[in-house]
This record gives structure tokens, C-alpha cells and sequence, in this order.
């Protein structure tokens, strides 16, 4: 068993070493796009356009925030906690513009709502949603590590993006008050 184990561990590690060797890899890849990301998203969060928001959770995790709406209108409404299921409409575009998905294009459950439980999102929607109140519209910028990191989403969504979202949270589902 133990002379099993070990020439597999030599075949995996011989396999990642000819792949580095052969190829380039996903951050090589990808390194001018991430550069311009992390560019950009440096470049709005000393803007004074936005404020940055930290992750009580871990406070390296970051996320730009601009409030659209007047917010002491809101500030009375409720807040998601992240365990909250909301309803929200957003726009989803990279840093350059290039749009990536919509609730808009969704009819259920309602028209151009999309429903998530906050903890399933991505960490920067996480932070950004935790601080919002129903009622509030705001443009929402997540750096790579707080979106999708190195992962390749789609075609449209690469590795290392920025991720700039027009978000509205609309309602905080089935909450009761007492």
C-alpha cells in the first residue's frame, strides 16, 4: 500500500512538473489581465468615489462600495444578515465594461429578481450585501480574490476579474417582523 501511495505522489508531482515545463501556466497565462484588474480596482478605491468595505470575518477581504440612493432614507429599513435569503436585481460587467449576466433577463421569482442566500454568493457580495437595507441601489466593485480568483467562470468570465456590479437589493425574503 505505502509503495502504492508513493508512486503515485512521484506521478503527480512528475506530471505538475512537466506541465510547468511544457506550458505556461494560468497565472502566466493570465498576468496582464490580472495586472490591469488589480490596476483598476487600486485606481477606483483611491478614487474617493467609493468606500472601502473590510469582511468582519477577514479583514484582508475587500470590496468597493457606492451608494446610489440617498441613504438616510434606508437607513431605517432592514439589513440582511448572512444567512438571509434576498431578492436583488443587479448587472454584472468587468472593470472594462464588457457585460458578463443580469437579473433582468430573469421572470422568476419575480420580474428581473434574482433570489440568493447571501452566504452563497461570492465573499465581496457577501461584505457589500451585509452593509446594504432593502431599498438601497449601489455599484458594487469585487477584486478577484472576493469574486472568482483564478477560476474560469466562462468564456465571458476569466480568471483574475474584477467584478463590477449595479446592484439593487430589493427584499429580504420571507423576513417577519414581530
Amino acid at each position: 500500500m505505502k509503495k502504492f501511495l508513493y508512486t503515485v505522489i512521484m506521478a503527480v508531482m512528475a506530471i505538475t512538473m512537466l506541465d510547468s515545463c511544457l506550458g505556461t501556466s494560468l497565472e502566466d497565462e493570465y498576468k496582464d489581465w490580472r495586472e490591469k484588474n488589480e490596476a483598476w480596482f487600486q485606481q477606483q478605491a483611491s478614487s474617493g468615489q467609493y468606500t472601502m468595505l473590510t469582511a468582519p470575518w477577514d479583514p484582508s477581504a475587500k470590496t468597493l462600495i457606492r451608494w446610489h440612493n440617498d441613504t438616510m432614507l434606508t437607513k431605517g429599513n432592514l439589513k440582511p444578515l448572512i444567512t438571509s435569503t434576498v431578492d436583488v436585481k443587479y448587472h454584472l460587467s468587468l472593470y472594462d465594461g464588457s457585460p458578463v449576466d443580469s437579473s433582468y433577463v430573469l421572470t422568476s421569482p419575480a420580474d428581473s429578481v434574482y433570489r440568493t442566500v447571501v452566504k452563497q454568493t461570492v465573499e465581496g457580495w457577501m461584505i457589500a450585501l451585509t452593509r446594504m437595507h432593502v431599498g438601497d441601489s449601489c455599484t458594487v466593485i469585487v477584486p478577484y480574490p472576493q469574486g472568482y480568483g483564478s477560476t474560469k467562470m466562462s468564456d465571458l468570465l476569466v480568471p483574475y476579474s474584477t467584478l463590477v456590479f449595479d446592484v439593487k437589493l430589493v427584499d429580504i425574503y420571507k423576513y417577519k417582523a414581530n
